[in-house]
């Protein structure tokens, strides 16, 4: 498949490596233009495009940046894709380290149903709850005793079944974690959040997540801190 990763962070040059080592066409791209990603070519195989290319004619398209820069993405950026497209949504919502308040998710609108208001388009949420070391030593054969299991939410069940695909591909088992609505159980503070967890402890740790979000994954008058020093 052609895949399309908007972001350049730590999941997404993951996602590129992996992805790139298992066959996939991927192209990625950052805020900042190709040329500031010579190095996340080199290491891991994708090639650095514009936003625009990378999601053009792609059959999966990865969106992985800060909750807050989600606005600026171009408005226009999706309106030449295919509704066929899978677009997958990795964000986390990081109030007092890094994101600052955004008023639609502190009033309880789940994260990724966010994320849809502002590109217009449903997504598949997925990679959101692992460490990207993690995601790229960790991955193990189907079939392996202790598996790591990633949870993946959303709306349309082959959109979700391509996700789901891609997760097993790359060494984990994936886990149906319900619709888009149903996508804080796998948000910061739930039992399957970086918890590394197997197929079974990620099925009972959706069920026992707690729809409150807890007052450190919250803004205050002071967000945004750091992720060394919270505010």
């Amino acid at each position: 498949m052609k895949i399309g990763i908007i972001g350049a962070g730590n999941i997404g040059s993951v996602l590129a490596l992996r992805f790139g080592e298992k066959g996939h066409d991927v192209l990625i791209a950052n805020s900042r233009g190709p040329a500031s990603l010579a190095d996340v070519e080199r290491e891991t195989g994708a090639k650095a495009v514009e936003a625009r290319d990378a999601v053009e004619d792609a059959d999966v398209i990865v969106v992985t940046i800060p909750e807050a820069k989600v606005p600026n993405l171009p408005k226009d950026l999706f309106a030449g894709v295919p509704a066929s497209v899978v677009v997958i949504d990795t964000g986390n919502y990081y109030p007092q380290q890094r994101d600052g308040r955004i008023g639609g998710i502190e009033s309880g609108t789940p994260e990724s149903r966010w994320v849809e208001q502002q590109i217009g388009r449903p997504v598949v949420k997925a990679f959101n709850n692992i460490y990207a070391d993690h995601l790229r030593n960790f991955g193990k054969p189907a079939g392996t005793a202790g598996r790591i299991a990633l949870p993946v939410a959303g709306d349309d069940a082959k959109a979700k079944a391509v996700v789901m695909k891609l997760v097993d591909e790359i060494g984990f088992d994936p886990v149906d974690a319900g619709t888009i609505d149903d996508s804080w159980r796998q948000q910061p503070a739930s039992p399957v959040y970086t918890a590394d967890l197997d197929a079974a402890g990620v099925r009972a740790g959706l069920q026992q997540a707690d729809p409150a979000r807890k007052p450190e994954w919250r803004a205050t008058d002071k967000s945004p801190g750091t992720f060394e020093q919270p505010a």
